[in-house]
């Protein structure tokens, strides 16, 4: 994701619920996640945006280097691509989302600090 692709409106960004990468809607429903489009099928789903990311987050991460960084592993987004991430994402995916991703093997870790 290129940095200069932000909008200026902060309003407008949204963050994935399982990895916390923030983007815009559009970026969302365009491209999916740079992370998790395997399982999420974002791309081109509004439906699927909606129910994947959330506008309520805490905190933003610039990454350039995540597998260098101690913030990177002590979020959890070390094996992650580089962007801009968010330090806690409100909300929670639908348990047919997460019933898939443990049918896979992938554990769901809410990304919501404020509930630990």
């Amino acid at each position: 994701m290129a940095f200069e692709a932000i909008p200026k409106d902060l309003r407008a960004l949204r963050a994935c619920l399982v990895c916390s990468m923030i983007k815009s809607f559009d970026q969302f429903e365009t491209d999916g996640c740079d992370n998790c489009e395997d399982f999420l099928r974002m791309k081109n789903n509004r439906e699927q945006v909606y129910d994947c990311t959330s506008n309520n987050f805490d905190g933003m991460i610039a990454v350039m280097s995540p597998d260098d960084s101690w913030v990177c592993k002590w979020q959890r987004i070390s094996r992650f691509t580089k962007g801009i991430y968010a330090i806690s994402v409100s909300g929670r995916l639908p348990n047919s989302i997460i019933r898939e991703m443990k049918n896979r093997g992938i554990p769901y870790r809410p990304r919501d600090t404020s509930q630990r």
